[in-house]
């Protein structure tokens, strides 16, 4: 397996071999903005890539909008977009070393693109980084992928196992409101820190 590190991830989008990249915010995660009522949450997207749902948050009036990716390329494409997006809200870091507490954090093909050995370490990683009343929110993929590259796949019931370490499952469910080529592949998840 190649070294998933910030020169794998930039090389990715130098040569537009980003096949996760919808080109606009996930219509499931859309769906979740809409229903939220309080501009103030601070919010974090990991592994946010080109920030389409930062950019969406952005534009809806939420002030305290994070995008981390340890590929400084897809955060400079997301301030080209959005000159507004404030530069200290653009993350170039690895996720392991974040350091700060959020309301919200948004899951968006960030797991499936690390190794799967790291999983424990991201769920722990995961509850450290929110509130006590926070809440990790996103999508997995419920389907066997890659085993030697990105992205990983996994299930339903795998996911269950390991999450409920840290996290009580308040929502973990097949989504029906998917992009057409993901559909039934993917699973809802809400999910708050024990």
């Amino acid at each position: 397996m190649e070294n998933l590190d910030a020169r794998f991830w930039t090389a990715k989008y130098k040569n537009q071999e980003t096949g996760w990249d919808l080109g606009q915010v996930s219509p499931p995660l859309k769906a979740y903005f809409d229903q939220l009522k309080n501009k103030d949450l601070k919010i974090l997207i990991p592994g946010g890539g080109n920030s389409y749902e930062a950019e969406y948050l952005h534009a809806q009036g939420f002030k305290k909008v994070y995008a981390a990716d340890l590929s400084e390329t897809p955060l400079l494409n997301l301030k080209r977009r959005v000159p507004t997006f404030p530069n200290h809200h653009l993350l170039h870091i690895d996720f392991f070393e974040l350091k700060d507490r959020f309301d919200l954090i948004i899951e968006q093909t960030f797991f499936c693109a690390l190794n799967p050995s790291l999983r424990p370490k991201y769920v722990k990683k995961m509850s450290q980084l929110l509130k006590p009343s926070g809440h990790l929110v996103g999508l997995l993929f419920n389907a066997t992928l890659n085993n030697d590259k990105p992205p990983f796949g996994g299930n339903q019931q795998e996911y269950k196992v390991l999450f409920s370490k840290h996290f009580n499952l308040e929502i973990m469910e097949p989504c029906h409101n998917s992009i057409k080529p993901r559909l039934g592949s993917e699973l809802f998840i809400k999910l708050s820190p024990k």
